[in-house]
């Protein structure tokens, strides 16, 4: 199933001409006219910054529109906060989310709406009772009984949703729901936001991931530098359609990588073993070479090593056996700052793990330069030089195509997209031989990913080794020379990728070796 043709009723919610300027003139919503249906799945698309995000965030009372109007069930309404919104029936989930990892699925649900008895205290068998019907209902596939902590990330973004349920909200705001899912929960997730749909809900989600888009909504709107670009129907329009509506031209989803011969080894891990500290491995005799002019990429299933491996590469966790070189130089135990005169690393987490969203875009692209390149300090590394500095990032800016206020702007005033170029670009500039990139394209628009394709391609044919880390398959097919997969800790296959199928790689990150009877 993807859409449905059944009539919808027509304008549950009207936004009419909204406008948002963020001081001092950033334009973030330009006259943005948009409908939503009763009993829908609208999907909204656009690049990093178009306006997507600041949208719904209007709609939900998070913030507040210089002008316009809108209308929610044929009434004018302007929701001041998002309990107003909660309480006519409106409710979002973001893409962070914020649970208590300590209590139960269904403490979650009905924290700050718990049913009481006659003496005022929590009525916990009646409020248990409520979330096991509300999860029958929707025929969720959840535990009411098991602690957050212990549960996946999916089965978390299920309970934020089962919140608002709760709450007898009608009108569903996803944020990229699914960013940070596995491709193997994604299908739940939608059977669930379908049922949900033909339950009378209607649903308004954010999504950078066209085919996704395609597979569920049933309408699908496209914001171009905040402003309405167009409102088409998913059923017969195509990834090429919405991506060239996005960005105002046309976007490759073929492969760019041209064949050619990889050089020395550059990344050599030989009998590589990690442990958590029950002494339980979390890496089993991972050995894995990498050389010059070569893009190996890593799948697997979310938890089954690559974070691990990652960290072990980078020093964040200390191996027990085997050893790490690079370039010849043996780096298992280095200190951090010496592995990185050798490797450039891109996370998985742009705000937490590469750059600090307070500080400035110019603090954010010499991190790391500033200890290995003279020119940018005085007083023998005492001092940063302010000059020095700002012509780099400078430079970066316009280099990477990076769009932003200023110089001095904090990191966190820049979307997503140029958040990540500012972080590619940084790394990409150190002197380093390898380059290890987690997840580098998650949460991008299509022309940001297009880009980041292009630059790891480009460091490919220039001969610096990548080693990439992506939860999405079709990411790896374009990009990689070679495919390793990885399934509890160890390393089940590494196949050239014009000998391997997403199907035959998908077999080994569920079964590891067992999936080779059937390949």
């Amino acid at each position: 199933m993807t859409t449905r043709s059944t009539p919808l009723a027509p304008d549950l919610i009207q936004m009419r001409n909204i406008v948002k300027v963020y001081p001092p003139n950033v334009l973030a919503l330009d006259d943005v006219t948009v409908s939503f249906d009763d009993g829908e799945i609208h999907a909204l698309v656009g690049e990093n910054g178009a306006g997507k995000s600041t949208l719904m965030k209007v709609l939900y009372g998070l913030i507040q529109p210089n002008s316009g109007e809108m209308r929610y069930q044929d009434r004018p309404v302007r929701f001041r906060s998002p309990g107003e919104a909660i309480a006519a029936g409106i409710g979002m989930v973001h893409q962070e989310i914020v649970l208590v990892n300590e209590y139960t699925v269904w403490e979650n649900i009905v924290l700050g709406a718990e049913p009481v008895d006659w003496l005022g205290r929590i009525d916990r068998t009646r409020a248990r009772q409520q979330v096991q019907a509300i999860i029958d209902q929707f025929h969720f596939d959840l535990d009411p009984d098991a602690q957050v902590d212990d549960i996946s990330v999916a089965a978390r973004q299920k309970v934020e949703i089962l919140k608002l349920l709760y709450r007898d909200v009608s009108v569903l705001i996803l944020d990229e729901p699914t960013a940070v899912l596995t491709p193997q929960e994604i299908p739940q997730l939608f059977a669930e936001l379908r049922e949900l749909r033909d339950e009378g809900h209607t649903i308004i989600f954010i999504s950078h991931r066209l085919e996704e888009v395609l597979a569920l909504s049933d309408r699908v709107t496209v914001l171009r530098k905040g402003r309405v670009i167009a409102t088409v129907p998913a059923a017969g329009a195509t990834r090429g359609e919405l991506a060239a509506l996005m960005v105002g031209r046309e976007v490759l989803f073929t492969s760019r990588r041209t064949p050619q011969p990889p050089g020395p080894v550059v990344l050599e891990i030989d009998g590589l073993r990690c442990e958590d500290g029950r002494g339980r491995p979390l890496l089993q005799e991972i050995s894995l070479q990498v050389r010059a002019g070569e893009l190996v990429g890593v799948a697997g299933v979310e938890g089954n090593g690559q974070f691990e491996l990652v960290n072990a590469i980078t020093g964040l966790i200390r191996p027990v056996a085997g050893s790490i070189r690079v370039a010849g130089e043996e780096i298992t135990h280095a200190p951090i700052l010496a592995r990185r005169r050798h490797i450039a690393y891109v996370p998985q987490d742009r705000g937490r793990m590469g750059g600090s969203l307070p500080a400035s875009v110019v603090e954010n692209a010499v991190m790391t330069h500033h200890r290995l390149n003279d020119a940018l300090v005085r007083w023998g590394g005492l001092l940063l030089d302010n000059g020095a500095a700002r012509r780099f990032t400078g430079g970066l800016a316009e280099r990477f195509n990076v769009n932003l206020p200023s110089l001095s702007s904090p990191l966190r005033a820049l979307s997503g997209g140029n958040q990540q170029k500012v972080i590619l670009g940084r790394e990409l500039l150190l002197d380093s031989p390898f380059i290890l990139l987690d997840q580098p394209t998650r949460g991008l628009d299509v022309g940001s990913i297009e880009y980041v394709h292009d630059q790891m391609l480009a460091m490919r044919g220039a001969g610096r080794a990548l080693l990439l880390i992506s939860a999405n398959l079709e990411e790896i097919f374009l990009l990689a020379d070679r495919i390793v997969v990885l399934h509890r800790g160890e390393i089940v296959a590494d196949v050239p990728v014009e000998q391997a199928s997403i199907e035959q790689i998908g077999r080994y990150m569920l079964e590891g070796r067992g999936g080779v009877a059937d390949a």
